[in-house]
């Protein structure tokens, strides 16, 4: 009986996994495989139904990748319900919002679809000879999709607030926003006139810059101005070398910086063929490297803001 009771202890506690991310961990069995379950229903669905891929359906995206991570703030200061909280540990989030991103861009399709099905018989029934066809683009698609992520995002936020606000991190915080705009518009527009392909790129080309840099100006604004460490193995040992001169505002971690906006270019320029031959997966797949750096960038803005 006590070799039982033990075992479901073991598989209701989270598990942490090693040479990951520090505060990598798997939720108890039953949320694992619950999320597992949902997200693989909602992947199957996308890959049976493929909804219409834009740049701008991508980009509708950006209030969801923001929401992992201000949920995942919510994990780290203790500020859910037990209830839901293993949902939100890191990598669970990731799951658990592409599940809720997923389903909502397929809701989101299915009546854009119909209303243009409608739109079709009432034509036909007026009998003008020219029956109204579905915008290609999904016009309404990308911004439903962005409006539910907004809706969602909102509260999560001010929850986190609510819980409290550092006046040195939130201007911290600010400063890294600050820093970050000029640097990506720069170096967006030094790339795309060095490379002027990468152009097709488009918005989430950008994004993917811009998510990085702020990644980057916030991590070495993080660690050299409020103390934080870097969860991230390979990262640390780039925001611990020694030896590298002191610069305002990033201090030793600029070197973090630069590295961040060189991997950052390169990858959006060798996207760059695969956008222009296969856009759909081009841009999904150019979209979730702007989400790696867009959602660590935006946990740690957050997080700094109501910890530091």
């Amino acid at each position: 009986m006590a070799v039982a009771l033990a075992a479901l202890a073991a598989l209701a506690a989270p598990a942490t996994l090693p040479f990951l991310p520090a505060g990598t961990t798997l939720p108890p069995a039953p949320y694992l495989l619950a999320v597992l379950l949902v997200a693989g229903v909602v992947a199957v669905v996308l890959r049976r139904r493929p909804p219409t891929v834009t740049d701008r359906h991508v980009l509708a995206l950006t209030p969801w990748v923001i929401l992992g991570s201000a949920a995942h703030v919510l994990y780290v200061i203790d500020a859910l319900p037990p209830l839901v909280r293993p949902l939100a540990g890191s990598p669970t989030v990731y799951l658990t919002v592409g599940a809720l991103a997923g389903a909502s861009w397929l809701a989101a399709d299915a009546t854009d679809a119909e209303a243009a099905d409608a739109t079709n018989a009432e034509a036909a029934a007026a009998a003008d000879g020219r029956g109204a066809e579905r915008d290609p683009a999904g016009s309404g698609v990308p911004r439903a999709l962005a409006a539910v992520g907004t809706l969602a995002l909102v509260p999560v936020v001010a929850v986190a607030v609510a819980a409290g606000i550092s006046t040195d991190g939130a201007f911290w915080s600010a400063v890294s926003l600050a820093a970050a705009v000029p640097i990506a518009a720069l170096v967006w527009t030094g790339l795309t006139r060095a490379r002027p392909e990468t152009g097709i790129t488009g918005g989430v080309g950008a994004l993917a810059v811009f998510g990085h840099a702020l990644d980057g100006a916030s991590t070495a604004v993080g660690t050299t101005q409020l103390g934080f460490g870097e969860r991230t193995p390979l990262s640390r040992l780039i925001l611990e070398i020694e030896g590298l001169p002191a610069v305002p505002v990033f201090g030793e971690g600029w070197l973090f910086v630069l590295v961040k906006l060189a991997v950052a270019s390169l990858v959006v320029w060798l996207f760059t063929p695969y956008v222009r031959d296969e856009p759909a997966e081009g841009y999904l797949l150019l979209g979730f490297i702007a989400a790696v750096g867009l959602g660590p960038a935006a946990h740690n803005l957050l997080l700094f803001s109501v910890v530091a």
